[in-house]
């Protein structure tokens, strides 16, 4: 199944969320709706929650729960773990089972996460302007959004680079990220997120300008070694990435040598819009 994951905002809430091209159809974390709906401060209540909810519906005889689905999507601890999820129509059936004043907005903000990922198969520019959106929302500024739009730009095309090469995605391309972020941050991504304080955010929406500008160096600079070196093989491709990635570490040097100022900082977005 060609999927694609992403977070969704309901409300400033994130929902995790997956798209599978063959189903033409979103699939939604039921923790993160249960979440959301309930006003659970943290993912052990929701579990819990729907512990509870899951059993009583099994014993009513519910064909809903029994025909859940459960997919890899990134869980707190940065790792993809299995985590079971609903399409809208399963949703929708589930949302009667939990009192909430916020079902029939969520009902309605459904309806809408469907019809715009249909617009954005049409036009794509259209996901760009709703991922401008939604960082705005967050309170990111101007200047960092259009470095973030760039570097997922930058990241497709050295993704696709690999996928020529016959890299598989998941394992090998983690593999080579990690290679690239250590080459030129002396971190791997692990330890990168944890220097920051991070647990299941994305690493990249928490990094500064410069910081992102060195990570598109790095990716770019990796894209454009291994188209001209074509290496046959993951092995090869492995010491193209920290190539790569050392093209962005000569230049972090020796800005750093410039300001007397260190590039990778512990600092996240929520620290950074708190000095700001």
């Amino acid at each position: 199944m060609t999927s694609k994951t992403a977070i969704q905002l309901f409300k400033d809430t994130k929902i995790r969320t997956q798209w599978s091209e063959a189903e033409n159809t979103w699939y939604f974390s039921i923790v993160d709706v249960i979440a959301t709906l309930t006003d659970q401060t943290n993912y052990q209540g929701a579990r819990n929650y729907w512990k509870v909810l899951k059993f009583r519906l099994l014993k009513e005889g519910n064909e809903t729960v029994t025909n859940c689905n459960r997919l890899k999507l990134l869980a707190e601890d940065g790792k993809m773990r299995l985590t079971d999820v609903a399409n809208t129509e399963q949703l929708l059936r589930l949302i009667q089972s939990i009192p909430s004043p916020k079902a029939e907005p969520f009902k309605h903000w459904l309806a809408q996460v469907g019809s715009e990922r249909l617009d954005e198969m049409q036009d794509p520019e259209l996901s760009i302007d709703r991922a401008l959106e939604q960082y705005m929302k967050l309170g990111y500024s101007e200047s960092w959004i259009n470095q973030r739009l760039k570097s997922i730009e930058i990241r497709n095309e050295l993704t696709n680079e690999w996928k020529q090469r016959g890299l598989k995605e998941g394992q090998h391309f983690a593999i080579l990220t990690d290679i690239i972020t250590k080459a030129w941050s002396e971190k791997t991504t692990k330890e990168y997120k944890i220097f920051k304080g991070l647990k299941k955010e994305n690493l990249r929406d928490n990094m500064s300008n410069i910081e992102l500008i060195l990570t598109m160096l790095a990716e770019a600079s990796t894209k454009d070694i291994s188209t001209a070196v074509n290496p046959s093989n993951f092995i090869e491709s492995q010491k193209v990435a920290s190539q790569g990635g050392n093209v962005a570490k000569v230049a972090r040097l020796e800005l750093e040598a410039k300001t007397g100022k260190k590039i990778v900082n512990e600092l996240n977005a929520k620290q950074h819009r708190r000095l700001k």
